[in-house]
């Protein structure tokens, strides 16, 4: 059975999964958003204008992973068994780190759902600030661990 990623015409397609034994997947993403530390002091102290900041954005990125393959074309529609978001928060700097924890039992990785999840939690926080600081930038977006599948297992260095 071949895997490939184009049709006969050249064009992608969705890689087919069918032949593939479906393994327990892990992926863990993060997203670093930038704000001025008085506008983290305002979401750790739960007094931004439209409320509770990273709750709303936990459940963004939960809600986000679950919705990858309508915003992900080629990405295949996944039954996720637990999505999660955690943060740090760094008040000194004002920057927050965002940790999205993916898991399926499937014929494909949870990569995407992970990446999308942690992607969709920092504009949250984003849009959620906005209207207090016109500063805040999104910084690195990245995988930063997987496992299962015939690929194995991916741990980012540094």
């Amino acid at each position: 059975m071949s895997f490939n990623h184009f049709d006969e015409q050249g064009r992608a397609i969705m890689v087919d999964v069918s032949a593939k034994t479906p393994t327990m997947r892990t992926a863990i993403a993060t997203a670093t958003v930038h704000l001025k530390p008085e506008t983290l002091e305002a979401i750790v102290a739960g007094v931004m204008t439209k409320g509770d900041v990273l709750g709303v954005a936990r459940l963004a990125g939960i809600a986000a992973s679950k919705k990858t393959p309508d915003l992900i074309p080629l990405s295949h529609p996944l039954a996720i068994h637990y999505s999660g978001i955690e943060f740090e928060t760094e008040s000194a700097t004002g920057i927050v780190r965002i940790q999205a924890t993916v898991r399926a039992f499937e014929r494909t990785g949870v990569e995407m759902e992970a990446m999308t999840a942690a992607s969709v939690a920092a504009l949250t926080v984003y849009d959620m600030c906005k209207g207090t600081d016109k500063s805040i930038r999104i910084g690195e977006i990245a995988l930063l661990y997987k496992e299962g599948g015939k690929s194995g297992t991916y741990r980012r260095e540094g």
